[in-house]
Order: C-alpha cells, then sequence, then structure tokens
C-alpha cells in the first residue's frame, strides 16, 4: 500500500483518506477517457470543453492573480519616485523576467512527465517527478545568481543611467528569495494541474494577491520601507503562495501521487536535465523576444514617446495573454493524459477544441482593440502624443492579440507531447534568425520606427514560428504519439507494485 500522511496512526480515516483520493482519480481518469457514446460532433466538443476548462479556467484566474501581484508593487513604488518606479519596474520585468521565462519553461517540462504519468495510472512517479524538478531548478537558480549580484553594471554597461541602474542592483538582491521560490512553486502548480486539481491554486493564488496587497501598504507606507520594503512584501507573498500550495500537496490530500520524499528523485537526473533545459529554451527564447523589442525601441529617436507608447500595448498584450497561456497550461495537461492514457486520437481532437476556443477568444479582443483604439489608451495617460501613438500602434497589437489565440496552444500540444527540443529549434530560428534581423531593417533601414520593428517581428517570427508549429502539429501521426508516451511513462519510471496494482486496476 502506498505510503501517506493520511495512513500514519489512524488506519480507518487513513483509508477513508485514501478511498477518497482513488474516487477523485476516477473521476479525473473518465474525465480524460473519451466516452464511447459521444459520437456526435457537438457533443464530443461539449465533453472535451468541460476537460479543458476544469484545466482552463483556474489557470485563467491564478495567472492573473500572480501578473497582478507584480502590477501592485509597481503601482506601490510608482508612488516613491521616479528613480524607485524605474528601479522596481525594471529589477521586475528585466532581471526577474529573465530568470522567470527559463525556470517556468523548465518546470513545464512537468506537464509532458506528469501528465502522461496520470493518464497512464503511474501515479507515484507524479511525485517523483516533482522531487527532480525542484533539485533540477534550485542548481539552475544557483547558476543564474550572478545575473542578481551583478544587475547593476550589466545594466550600467547596457547604457541605463548611473542612479537607475544602482537602486535597480539593491532591489535585485533583494528579490533574491523570489527568485529561488520558482524552483519550488512552479513544479507544484504543474503537479497539481496534471491532476485537474488546480482549483486550489486559484483559490490560494486569490487569497495571497489580497495578502500581498495588505503587506505591500505596511511595508511602504506604514514602516515607511521604501522601495526595498516593496521588493520584501514581493518575496513573502511568493513564499507564502508556495508554502500553501506545499502544504496541500504534503498533508495528505494527494496521497496517490504524493508518497514521501524519496532518493528515487535523484536518479536519472541527466535525462530530466536535458527535458527540463528543453522546455525551458523553448519558452525562453519567446518570453525574451518582446523583451528585446522594447530595448531595441529605447534606440529609437524619440525613444521617451515609442517606449511609452510601446509599454501601454505590451501591458494590455500582458493581461490578455495571460488567458492563452491558461489554455497553452490546459492543452498541455489534455494531449499528455490523452497520450500517457493510450488515446492518440483523443489528444488529437482535444489540441483542436482547444486551438479553436482560444483563437475566438482572441479574435473577440482583437476587435475589441480595434474598436477602442482611440480609448483603451486612457487608462494609462492623457498625454495626446501618447494616446495618438498607441491608437497607431493598436493595429499591430491587435494581430499580436489575434496570434495569441493559436500560438500558445500549439506550443501546449508540443509540451504534452515532448516535443519541446523541436519547438526550441522552431523558436530560435523564427524569432533570432528572422524576426529580430526583420525588425531591425523595418525599424531602422526602412526608417519605419517602432512600427517597422514591432512589425517586423510580428511578421518575420511570430506569424512564421505559429505557420511552422502548425504545420508540424497537422503532420505528427497521433497513434505513434500514443505509442511513444507509454514508451516514456515506462523509461522514466522505476519499478514499484503500487503502479503494477493500479494499472492491473
Amino acid at each position: 500500500m502506498m505510503g501517506s500522511a493520511c495512513l500514519s496512526d489512524d488506519p480507518p480515516l487513513g483509508l477513508k483518506c485514501i478511498d477518497r483520493e482513488e474516487a477523485l482519480v476516477d473521476l479525473n481518469q473518465s474525465l480524460v477517457a473519451e466516452p464511447s457514446h459521444a459520437k456526435h460532433l457537438p457533443s464530443r466538443v461539449w465533453i472535451e470543453s468541460k476537460k479543458l476548462w476544469r484545466v482552463v479556467g483556474p489557470a485563467i484566474v491564478s495567472r492573473l492573480a500572480g501578473y497582478s501581484m507584480g502590477v501592485i508593487t509597481q503601482a506601490f513604488a510608482g508612488h516613491l519616485g521616479v528613480v524607485e518606479l524605474a528601479s522596481i519596474s525594471i529589477a521586475n520585468n528585466v532581471v526577474l523576467g529573465f530568470t522567470f521565462g527559463l525556470l517556468l519553461g523548465m518546470a513545464s517540462a512537468l506537464e509532458t512527465l506528469c501528465g502522461q504519468a496520470f493518464g497512464a495510472k503511474r501515479h507515484r512517479m507524479l511525485g517523483i517527478y516533482l522531487q527532480r524538478s525542484w533539485i533540477v531548478l534550485f542548481f539552475c537558480c544557483i547558476l543564474l545568481l550572478p545575473i542578481y549580484i551583478f544587475a547593476s553594471p550589466i545594466l550600467k554597461l547596457l547604457g541605463q543611467a548611473d542612479d537607475v541602474a544602482e537602486q535597480t542592483g539593491v532591489v535585485s538582491l533583494w528579490l533574491l528569495p523570489l527568485h529561488f521560490s520558482y524552483a519550488f512553486l512552479f513544479p507544484l502548480q504543474r503537479f497539481l494541474q496534471s491532476q485537474l486539481k488546480n482549483f486550489v491554486t486559484l483559490w490560494v493564488s486569490l487569497v495571497v494577491l489580497v495578502f500581498h496587497a495588505l503587506i505591500s501598504w505596511l511595508f511602504v507606507y506604514v514602516l515607511d520601507f521604501g522601495v526595498v520594503g516593496a521588493a520584501v512584501a514581493l518575496d513573502i507573498s511568493w513564499w507564502v503562495l508556495c508554502f500553501g500550495l506545499l502544504g496541500y500537496v504534503t498533508c495528505g490530500w494527494c496521497p496517490l501521487s504524493w508518497t514521501g520524499f524519496s532518493m528515487e528523485a535523484f536518479y536519472g537526473l541527466w535525462e530530466f536535465v536535458k527535458l527540463s533545459t528543453a522546455s525551458g529554451v523553448m519558452l525562453c527564447l519567446e518570453f525574451w523576444y518582446y523583451r528585446i523589442l522594447i530595448l531595441m525601441t529605447g534606440y529609437l529617436q524619440n525613444a521617451t514617446l515609442a517606449v511609452d507608447a510601446l509599454s501601454i500595448c505590451m501591458t494590455i498584450n500582458g493581461w490578455e495573454l495571460m488567458i492563452h497561456l491558461a489554455f497553452f497550461a490546459g492543452t498541455g495537461v489534455r494531449v499528455a493524459n490523452e497520450l500517457g492514457a493510450g488515446n492518440g486520437q483523443a489528444a488529437k481532437f482535444a489540441a483542436k477544441v482547444s486551438a479553436a476556443e482560444s483563437t475566438l477568444i482572441a479574435l473577440f479582443f482583437c476587435i475589441l482593440i480595434i474598436i477602442f483604439r482611440d480609448q483603451f489608451g486612457y487608462i494609462f495617460t492623457s498625454s495626446t502624443d501618447v494616446l495618438q501613438s498607441v491608437s497607431e500602434m493598436s493595429y499591430l497589437l491587435a494581430v499580436t492579440i489575434l496570434l495569441n489565440g493559436v500560438q500558445p496552444v500549439l506550443s501546449g500540444v508540443a509540451v504534452g507531447s515532448g516535443w519541446q527540443a523541436w519547438v526550441a529549434y522552431i523558436n530560435l530560428f523564427c524569432y533570432y534568425i528572422i524576426g529580430l534581423p526583420l525588425g531591425f531593417v523595418m525599424g531602422w533601414v526602412a526608417n519605419l520606427g517602432v512600427m517597422g520593428i514591432w512589425g517586423g517581428m510580428i511578421l518575420g517570427g511570430t506569424a512564421v514560428q505559429t505557420v511552422l508549429l502548425a504545420i508540424v502539429t497537422t503532420r505528427r501521426d497521433w497513434e505513434k504519439e500514443a505509442q511513444e508516451a507509454s514508451q516514456r511513462v515506462n523509461k522514466w519510471s522505476t519499478p514499484n507494485p503500487d503502479d503494477q496494482t493500479e494499472e492491473q486496476q
């Protein structure tokens, strides 16, 4: 019988806990399996949508909550002064953003492994994969420390003003605890998500969002800790979120998938490092792409106006993108679950439904942006020049949002199927071999300014990448993918009698 905190001293209660968990697992597995009676397309779409939104709905709320924590911190810092706002913004968006993309991508390896293991009913391995991810991401955090320690001289080298660079260096050092929280929080989120248990992430995220607003006010205004207080409040909030999810996992709510700490977590680490690295590179190449857009815009003539307008557009894009990143997560889980269960055609159908629904949502927001292109800028500024520039950029923003509806879903299919390495090569080629040079040519050579840079990066990078991912996805043999998923589960699993019992059941 599997070990669990619920089985320590009270067998009847422990048995009840295991029975409840097995009932939940049976319910989740029934959601994974394609029902035989769903023969008509509308019925199949409806059933698949319910499975998908069980992941996507909570993921949207939790991602928006996480994004809002950074916005709250910047809002409090903005009332302290111009230098304080610039330092917290650069530390949050550039320094933390650099490591965030890599570590988030590395953690997404769990979406492949945990999702497929859950579909194959190898529940014990989910906890082993979680611990392996903690180990790999923790050591990666150590390797990334120089970015925080030497943030000030790096920013000066990139042309930032000395006062802003010095203040950002101080803030970056105070954000080191937040940096290390990523190593534990991201794997926990994907561990729960793969089991369709991300409602706990939703509620914990909402509680922590309110908590973060309160302690930010306390540290910045009541205790007068200034910009350092804003950074410390962010540290504390992220660790509270991390410990909240850790408590849920380790205190008996996941008795089948969490059987305690194990030395098995140290086996096969090199293979895990390779898959995590491929996942990290895949996501961070995309994550850094639009940060480079802002940096390139800073070297244009009349850069202040261009950066202000572009920042407004990128903020709107960031809020809307949270919806499609939730579809990225939901698609990865659904595809991985179906492939792990040996249902190749069901995985293909899940990908189609997710792509269609995500695209419809993107189309709605695309039309909304075009209709209100002269109004939405008022949320952030009253400057006539900036508003005019935002209005001109709104068409590119609309195209970006429309592509957001497709591209994350295709990336989610890749993660659920384990194609991260292929996508990393595609991202490198499209974004950095085609997109950036085309953006440079259109921005400076053709003298189109920020519109040229952004337009070139969309057409040469994001659009081409989306087309290539669509071609790769449509040409896959899904039955073969299901067989490879089964082989992957067996390869990455360690022999255990409980796993055999689960499979027989």
